[in-house]
């Protein structure tokens, strides 16, 4: 099996969680963990790198004795100092670190103490009020674990959009490059968009006599093959996800892919609404009386029901078929409507790119405007800019502005919500930026009544611009905190405020049901990365499939503007 990047950045990611619960050094932890991060973001193959006798060293953060450990994973697929650890910190702790209200301090004590290495036992553990009796946890944590243990199994068998992403580009590029094999497509809930996947479903259509069945089964991830015919066949894949590959008629295409795509509930809706046309719809076309009458695309299914054509992401039975009987969808919002990203960090705090390098890979992607949106000095771990040093940032953007051309440096800040309300750093300050995105990092506790208010008396103040991140949601990792969204909207609305879709694929947020609601009371969303290294900066197709599911159109999002428009929208009245 070859090695990927991703399996590197895992295990050093493992590696930095278990040293961290062993109490090792902070700094040897976070070598580890940078290193994940490096990896991660790095887009050419270390492997081919070290196939090629290329230094890996040259890599922010890898020295050579890092370097030397990538090349042995490279070369045997195995990490001996991993195994090393795991001999004596059992490597299920690190599920256990994922509980909202645990850190690695924590574990280690209910590992020391209790005696507890898994979600098993701690649950357990703290349905038998052991855990209340710990120093320093409590009856209010030991019940917040319950409850979030609770959350993680609901959410134990959906992954992720970028994982299941990462996962079916490259078994779709295996199957393209079979002999007689025409088309070949993602449906289901990753054609949709959604932010979490339960499996994945592969059309195709093929020539008579193709190896695709044979070379799908025999696919280099696969650990265990459910089925195997002519036309279906279903695998497991090493990591656990299950993908079914359909083989279906030139035909029969669309009809297949429109059943194969949208929600149960959106086909159920549109079966039905075939039925009273006299029409059967289902997986292999429309047919009048057993006579076919469409189906080789997806355009004929709509069309045969007098529906303008439902784009993928709106498949989920919420207004979409009665928008198209009428022709009042909406024109989605596409990534080439969008002029700029409105949240970016660089090296200044937890970023890996300097302003000159923001600057120069904004450009490439056409943009004509990306804002540099630093963390402010509550974000204390990451050296979050004060007063002074945000003032000094400000100078330095103000004259690369004046090197560059093509694009333009905005000046912001990513400023702490405080628990009282109040912003992270005075406004004599913040008079002099562009924007701000503002966003709540600590205190995710509070009660629902607090917490909007919080949020509400933040955007009194005439320098805040967008909320960031506003449910504060990590997708099955931590749950939104509880806030009344509505109202936010609202007061966002009241004072000519924003919301933010932060693209990255472990936020999401704002969801898709927000976004409609922020649409239709006439706000305004910023479709932003939140980039800390190149790599991110791509992760804004992520945020644009979000808007679309959202029903949000080009008018619905600020930073589809030109630079002037969106100065204009900035400025609070």
């Amino acid at each position: 099996m070859p090695v990927h990047n991703s399996d590197i950045a895992a295990i050093f990611s493992k590696v930095a969680d278990l040293l961290e619960i062993d109490g090792a050094n902070p700094f040897r932890v976070r070598a580890y963990r940078n290193a994940s991060r490096t990896i991660d973001d790095f887009s050419r193959s270390l492997a081919d790198m070290i196939a090629n006798n290329e230094d890996v060293t040259k890599l922010p953060g890898i020295g050579k004795d890092l370097a030397d450990k990538i090349k042995k994973i490279v070369q045997t697929g195995t990490f001996p100092q991993l195994k090393e650890i795991e001999s004596h910190i059992p490597p299920e702790l690190r599920d256990m670190m994922k509980i909202a209200a645990l850190g690695p301090k924590r574990v280690r004590i209910l590992y020391k103490k209790l005696k507890v290495s898994n979600i098993e036992q701690l649950e357990e553990a703290a349905k038998g009020r052991k855990v209340r009796e710990l120093t320093g946890f409590g009856q209010k944590t030991e019940e917040k674990i319950i409850e979030e243990i609770k959350h993680k199994k609901k959410t134990l068998e959906l992954t992720k959009l970028i994982t299941a992403e990462q996962i079916a580009q490259p078994l779709i590029q295996h199957l393209e490059k079979i002999e007689g094999v025409d088309k070949v497509i993602a449906a289901g809930s990753l054609r949709r968009r959604k932010e979490v996947v339960g499996d994945l479903d592969i059309l195709a259509t093929c020539a008579a006599g193709s190896e695709i069945m044979h070379r799908f089964v025999n696919y280099e991830d696969v650990k265990q093959v459910i089925s195997q015919g002519k036309t279906r066949s279903t695998i497991i894949l090493k990591k656990g996800f299950q993908v079914d590959l359909r083989v279906v008629q030139q035909n029969s295409y669309g009809a297949a892919l429109h059943y194969f795509t949208g929600s149960k509930a959106h086909n159920i809706a549109i079966r039905k609404l075939g039925q009273k046309k006299n029409l059967k719809i289902n997986e292999y076309g429309v047919f009048r009386d057993d006579t076919p009458i469409g189906g080789k695309t997806e355009e004929e299914i709509f069309a045969s029901l007098d529906l303008a054509y439902i784009e993928p992401e709106l498949r989920e039975d919420r207004g979409e078929i009665e928008a198209a009987k009428i022709n009042q969808l909406p024109h989605l919002v596409t990534l080439e409507d969008i002029r700029g990203d409105l949240h970016a960090h660089t090296t200044a705090t937890d970023g890996r790119l300097s302003l000159e390098e923001i600057a120069q890979a904004a450009e490439q992607r056409g943009y004509e405007y990306i804002a540099i949106t630093d963390h402010s000095k509550h974000v204390t771990m990451v050296h979050g800019l004060n007063a002074e040093r945000l003032l000094q940032e400000i100078k330095e953007i103000d004259r690369l502005n004046q090197k560059l051309e093509g694009i333009v440096l905005l000046k912001g800040i990513e400023l702490d919500i405080l628990e009282d309300g109040t912003l992270d750093l005075p406004n004599d300050v913040l008079k002099h930026l562009d924007l701000t995105v503002c966003s709540i990092h600590y205190k995710f506790n509070l009660s629902r009544e607090k917490q909007t208010e919080r949020i509400i008396r933040a955007m009194d103040n005439p320098y805040f611009n967008i909320l960031g991140h506003p449910t504060g949601r990590l997708i099955n990792e931590r749950r939104p905190y509880e806030v009344d969204i509505e109202r936010i909207i609202k007061a966002a609305r009241e004072r000519g405020c924003f919301l933010e879709i932060n693209a990255h694929p472990d936020r999401l947020d704002l969801n898709d049901i927000y976004c409609k609601m922020a649409k239709d009371m006439g706000v305004k969303i910023a479709i932003s990365t939140d980039a800390h290294s190149l790599k991110q900066l791509d992760y804004l197709r992520f945020g644009i499939g979000q808007a679309r599911r959202g029903w949000l159109g080009p008018e619905d999002v600020l930073n589809t503007r030109n630079l002037q428009d969106l100065k204009k929208l900035l400025q609070r009245k």
